[in-house]
């Protein structure tokens, strides 16, 4: 049995279940949370283009596997790339509209995870955790 103040247990089921739900929500379109993580990072990036080499380090992931989510994802018609005009070593990836509307319906449903996730804890409750939450994240890094 594990003691109640195993922090990592309680990060690794809130993580577990926050990433079924999502790739459950996501099932029906094809697509899974990573692949919708790279939508999001494209649709707020400059022109909603990034290099390979930038997603590979906001996703933290070897270059790859990288690689493999944007050709999934181009596959599917939600991104395209391309080699950069000015250094042809460098792959870009920009999304389409199709992936603009992915992103849209992502954010919404994450929109509603969060509040069911956080349901159980007063407004300042929330305010303390995510407070709490951001310290331990920046600390790990």
């Amino acid at each position: 049995m594990l003691p109640e103040n195993d922090c990592g247990f309680y990060i690794k089921h809130l993580h577990d279940a926050l990433q079924r739900d999502g790739n459950n929500a996501l099932r029906d379109q094809g697509l899974t949370l990573v692949q919708v993580t790279v939508l999001l990072q494209l649709s707020s990036a400059p022109e909603k283009v990034l290099s390979l080499k930038e997603l590979e380090k906001r996703l933290h992931v070897a270059q790859s596997t990288a690689a493999g989510i944007v050709v999934r994802l181009e596959q599917k018609g939600f991104v395209e790339s391309f080699v950069s005009r000015t250094d042809k070593r460098i792959k870009l990836v920009r999304v389409t509209e199709s992936g603009l509307d992915c992103c849209a319906a992502a954010r919404q449903h994450m929109e509603e995870t969060e509040a069911h996730l956080l349901s159980s804890l007063t407004e300042a409750e929330r305010v303390i955790f995510t407070t709490l939450l951001k310290k331990v994240s920046d600390s790990m890094e």
